[in-house]
């Protein structure tokens, strides 16, 4: 027994450390954990070269060359940029819940729904939704990493606080908090093991 009590310690380490790195944050412009988020997010949602109707042969061809492993994907107006990236400040955005935020204004924006492995088109459809948006800290920058569906058309709470007013001062990810309790508990378990 007493081999496998310095193997403990390095195995809560790893736990502890796993338990790190898949937390995601709590709440919106904390330091993002993917230094390329924002990037992923506009090459998904707001790429140049998007068709300008509703062609379904123009979209199956467009899609075919970005890969259709999503089957439900939004685009934004490449022009619509910086209002995009409002959402995730006071001024153009609220807190929604966890990191996501949702836009004061509605956006216009194409939703593609198709086939996964053919690209084939099922529905092409312009849509005018809040957007809700996750922001995170990239950079000292708010930014949206990640678009969410918005299917029940929620809107802004007149009464909820701004993207970034749940930001704090070091920016560290909120979910180290959970995560300094897992640490506690998990010391309180090797000081129950080591004294065995």
């Amino acid at each position: 027994m007493s081999g496998y009590q310095g193997l403990l310690p390095l195995a809560l380490l790893g736990l502890w450390l796993c338990h790190i790195s898949l937390a995601k944050n709590d709440a919106p412009c904390q330091r993002s954990r993917w230094n390329n988020a924002y990037d992923t997010f506009l090459r998904r949602h707001v790429p140049s070269g998007t068709p300008s109707g509703y062609d379904q042969n123009a979209w199956k061809e467009y899609i075919s060359s970005k890969g259709c492993d999503r089957p439900t994907q939004s685009f934004l107006d490449p022009g619509d940029l910086e209002r995009v990236k409002a959402v995730c400040s006071d001024r153009g955005g609220q807190q929604l819940k966890e990191n996501l935020c949702i836009s004061r204004e509605r956006f216009s924006f194409v939703t593609v729904r198709s086939e996964p492995k053919t690209c084939g088109i099922r529905t092409i459809m312009r849509e005018s939704k809040h957007l809700i948006l996750a922001c995170e800290a990239l950079e000292n920058h708010c930014l949206p990493v990640h678009f969410e569906g918005n299917w029940q058309d929620l809107k802004p709470d007149n009464n909820a606080r701004g993207c970034q007013g749940g930001k704090n001062a070091a920016g560290a990810a909120a979910g180290s908090r959970i995560s300094w309790l897992w640490l506690l508990m998990s010391s309180g378990l090797l000081l129950l093991t080591s004294s065995q």
